[in-house]
C-alpha cells in the first residue's frame, strides 16, 4: 500500500493527469473530465494533449447521452474537445471519429455523422456507422438508412441483428413492404435466432392492416417448390405469397421438426447448389496448393467416374477413435462396424477414404486381406497417396458429391479455417455425421432433423425462432406465422401431415443428400415475384423423400 502511495505521489504532472482521466473514463465523470480538460488547455506547457487524451474525452461525452442531466454539456463539450483537436491539426483515427458520430446521433444529425464516418474510407467499423444508420431509423429517414447500409456492405461490413432490426424496423413503419422481405432474409442470412425486440417488430409487421394487402394471390406452386430446392429448402426469396389477415402465435418445434401449432414440416438449413460447387472448386484449389498437383486431380477424375456415393468415411478418425491407450492401434473392427452399419440402412455402400502407407499395413495381416481387397476392387475404398493430407480427400468427396461425411474430427485446423467459420459451420451442421460405440456397438449421431433459423415456407408461412438459453430444442419458443385461413386448412389437414411425416430422421437427409435438396441460407432472388403469377396448385404438405436411402 506505501509503495502504491508513493509511486502515486512520484507521478510527473503529465502521469497524474492520465491517471486522473483514465478515472473519469471509468466512472464516466463527466463534470471532472471537463475540469481535467480546463486545466491543461490552461497549462499547455505543462500539459500537451494527444490523440488519446483527446479520445479520452470524447468516449467520456458519448457515454453520457443516456442521463438527460448530463446529455446536452457532453454534446457542447464533445463538439468542444473535437474542433480544438482539429485545431491542433491531430488526424482523428477510427475511435475519434466513431465517438463524434455519437455526438452528430444524439443531435438527431445522421448527415453528419453519415459523413464523418465515411471520412475514415476503409478504416470504418460497423460501431463508426451505427450511430448514423440508427439516428436516420429513429428519424424515419428510411431512403437515407439503406443509402447507409448500402455503403457498410460496400465497404465489407456484416451487419448485426441489432442494425438489422433497426432497418426492419423503420421498414415497417414506413410500410415499404419490398424491404420488410428483404430484411427479414437477411436476418435469416445472418442470425440463427432473433431477440424478443426484433421478434416485436417482426411481429408488428404481420399484424398491421399493410401486410394483409401485398402478396400474389396466383401463383406457381411448381415453381416455388422448384426454387426452394435450388436453393436447398427452407426459403424460396420469391416475395409474398398470398393475401388476408396472418396469425402469428408463440409455438414450439417438435423433435422431428414439425411445427406443434401448424404442423409446417421445418429442415435443416445448408448451403445452396451455387454455394456448393463454389465451396468444391475453393476446397480442391486449396488442396492443390498443399498436394500434389497430379494425385488430387487423379483423385478428382476417379471421383467423376465413381460417384454414386451418399456418404463418406474418414477412416483414420474411425479406426483411431479412443484407442489413444497402450494395446490401442487401428481398429479395423471400429471401421467395418460403420461401413456395415452405413450399408445395412441404405444397401449402398459407402466411400472410404484412408492414407496408402495405412492401408499397404493393414493388408500386411492376412485376417484383413480379402476384404481390404473387395473394398478396393468395389470402389468402396480409396487410398490417398503418400505424403498426402487425406483430410483433403475425404471434405472434397464429401462436398463435391453432396454427401454425408461420417467423421468426429472437429474440423478446427488450420486448412479448414482457410474456408471460412460461418460458411463452413453452416455446411458442417448439414452434413456431418458423428458417432460413437456404446459397449462395442457403434452408434451413429445424424444432423439435426432441423435448423434453428428463420424459415420461410411454400405454404406462405414463417418460422422464427427466438433467442434464449434452453436445455432441449424442442423447448425453444418459435414465432408460427400463417395466413388465418390457411392456418384454419391445415388444422383440418394436421393429422394427415404428421402421419406422413414419420419418416426416420436418417432416411430424410440421405434421401435429400442423394437427390441434391439442400436448404441454404444464402444465394437466391429476392423479391423477384414476376414469372411466379400463374395458377395456383392445390396446396399439399412438404414432400417427403421417395425412396428409402439409408433407412434406420
Amino acid at each position: 500500500m506505501d509503495k502504491a502511495k508513493n509511486k502515486k505521489k512520484n507521478l510527473t504532472p503529465e502521469g497524474q493527469f492520465r491517471l486522473s482521466l483514465d478515472n473519469c473514463s471509468k466512472t464516466k465523470d463527466l463534470s471532472t473530465a471537463i475540469s481535467l480538460y480546463e486545466s491543461a488547455i490552461s497549462e499547455p506547457s505543462i500539459i500537451r494533449l494527444s490523440n488519446n487524451h483527446f479520445n479520452s474525452f470524447l468516449y467520456i461525452c458519448s457515454n453520457s447521452f443516456s442521463d438527460p442531466s448530463t446529455k446536452n454539456d457532453a454534446i457542447q463539450f464533445g463538439f468542444r474537445v473535437f474542433e480544438h483537436m482539429g485545431s491542433c491539426n491531430i488526424t482523428p483515427n477510427e475511435a475519434t471519429v466513431t465517438a463524434v458520430a455519437r455526438l452528430a446521433a444524439a443531435t438527431d444529425d445522421g448527415d453528419r455523422a453519415f459523413e464523418l464516418a465515411k471520412g475514415v474510407g476503409n478504416c470504418g467499423k460497423l460501431r463508426t456507422y451505427g450511430p448514423a444508420l440508427f439516428c436516420f431509423c429513429k428519424m424515419g429517414e428510411a431512403d437515407k438508412a439503406y443509402q447507409v447500409e448500402e455503403h457498410m456492405r460496400s465497404l465489407g461490413l456484416q451487419l448485426e441483428e441489432a442494425e438489422l432490426a433497426g432497418l426492419l424496423k423503420v421498414s415497417v413503419e414506413k410500410e415499404r413492404e419490398e424491404k420488410v422481405y428483404q430484411y427479414l432474409h437477411k436476418l435469416r442470412m445472418s442470425i440463427r435466432s432473433v431477440s424478443d425486440t426484433t421478434a416485436e417488430i417482426i411481429q408488428s409487421w404481420f399484424g398491421g392492416e399493410m401486410a394483409t394487402k401485398v402478396g400474389l394471390f396466383n401463383w406457381d406452386m411448381g415453381q416455388v417448390k422448384e426454387t426452394i430446392l435450388q436453393n436447398g429448402g427452407g426459403w424460396h426469396g420469391l416475395g409474398w405469397l398470398g393475401k388476408g389477415k396472418w396469425l402469428a402465435q408463440r409455438s414450439q418445434i417438435a423433435p422431428d421438426g414439425r411445427c406443434l401449432t401448424c404442423g409446417e414440416q421445418l429442415v435443416c438449413v445448408d448451403i445452396d447448389r451455387a454455394e456448393t460447387e463454389r465451396f468444391a472448386e475453393s476446397v480442391a484449389s486449396l488442396a492443390m496448393e498443399r498436394e500434389v498437383h497430379s494425385n488430387f486431380k487423379e483423385f478428382q477424375d476417379w471421383l467423376e467416374k465413381h460417384s454414386d456415393y451418399d456418404v463418406v468415411v474418414d477412416a483414420a478418425n474411425v479406426g483411431l477413435f479412443q484407442q489413444n491407450f497402450a494395446e490401442g492401434g487401428f481398429s479395423i473392427a471400429q471401421l467395418v462396424a460403420v461401413v456395415k452399419e452405413l450399408h445395412s440402412r441404405s444397401n449402398k455402400w459407402p466411400l472410404v477414404i484412408l492414407h496408402k502407407k495405412r492401408v499397404r499395413t493393414l493388408l500386411e495381416n492376412a485376417g484383413y486381406r480379402e476384404l481390404l481387397e473387395e473394398w478396393i476392387n468395389e470402389k468402396i475404398l480409396y487410398g490417398t497417396p503418400f505424403g498426402s493430407n487425406d483430410d483433403w480427400y475425404w471434405l472434397y468427396a464429401a462436398v463435391k458429391r453432396k454427401c454425408l461425411l461420417v467423421t468426429n474430427d472437429e474440423m478446427r485446423d488450420h486448412i479448414f479455417e482457410l474456408l471460412g467459420s460461418s460458411f463452413f459451420a453452416r455446411w458442417k451442421e448439414r452434413h456431418q455425421v458423428k458417432y460413437t460405440f456404446v459397449k462395442g456397438e457403434i452408434k451413429l449421431l445424424m444432423p439435426p432433423t432441423y435448423s434453428v433459423v428463420i424459415q420461410e415456407s411454400e405454404n406462405e408461412s414463417w418460422h422464427v425462432p427466438l433467442a434464449g438459453e434452453v436445455v432441449e430444442e424442442s423447448s425453444r419458443t418459435w414465432l408460427c406465422i400463417t395466413r388465418q385461413a390457411s392456418c384454419e386448412s391445415d388444422n383440418k389437414q394436421h393429422a394427415s401431415v404428421v402421419e406422413a411425416s414419420q419418416v426416420s430422421e436418417l432416411d430424410q437427409i440421405a434421401a435429400s443428400c442423394h437427390s441434391g435438396s439442400f436448404t441454404s441460407q444464402n444465394g437466391g432472388s429476392l423479391n423477384k415475384c414476376s414469372g411466379l403469377a400463374g395458377k395456383r396448385k392445390e396446396r399439399s404438405p412438404s414432400p417427403t423423400p421417395s425412396h428409402s436411402s439409408l433407412q434406420s
